[in-house]
């Protein structure tokens, strides 16, 4: 992944921040699903298609900052965290309860790994986002907004990207190797 990309398809992340400490919860909000709409777009035009986690991201948070403008209540912003990961720890968990590699399911195109990796890389992932959820649930709940804004945004997303590089010697070693017919 290019630099460049990286720093914009953080935007939306930086731009809840930003928001935040200018402009207070709602402004974060707004400005974050406004950014994360900017960011699919640029890569619907780029890549001509438009990649379903962003997608369904971008959807939640709109639709749960909608509603929290119109009821007044900001525990519709601080409760995406946890519908998200929750969401996905869910399908993950609960995948391989019913005998699944979710992440199979959803990245078996761009990676051709072993049966096994997929489902120690779907309980991994599935347990991390569990922990998201819960932690989320935890600060929001007993800290002031400051304190939770600034654990979303400079402890859970760099957290996030140590766990995923975390992950990948386990994709490495699970590559199916690609054979060429000579």
């Amino acid at each position: 992944m290019k630099l460049g990309l990286f720093f914009f398809e953080i935007l939306p992340l930086a731009g809840f921040f930003v928001g935040f400490h200018y402009a207070g919860l709602y402004a974060a909000a707004i400005t974050s699903a406004l950014l994360g709409a900017i960011v699919m777009g640029v890569g619907w035009y780029r890549d001509n298609r438009i990649a379903r986690f962003p997608l369904f991201s971008l959807l939640l948070s709109s639709g749960l900052t909608i509603a929290a403008l119109l009821l007044d209540a900001d525990i519709f912003i601080k409760i995406q965290p946890t519908l998200f990961n929750g969401l996905f720890a869910i399908v993950l968990l609960g995948g391989i309860m019913m005998g699944r590699a979710m992440m199979k399911e959803f990245f078996g195109a761009q990676f051709n790994l072993t049966e096994t990796t997929w489902y120690q890389l779907s309980f991994r992932w599935g347990l991390f986002f569990l922990l998201l959820a819960l932690s989320n649930e935890y600060v929001w709940r007993h800290y002031s907004d400051t304190d939770w804004v600034t654990f979303k945004t400079l402890l859970v997303a760099p957290a996030s990207c140590l766990f995923m590089l975390a992950q990948l010697p386990l994709t490495l070693r699970g590559r199916i190797p690609h054979h060429t017919d000579d």
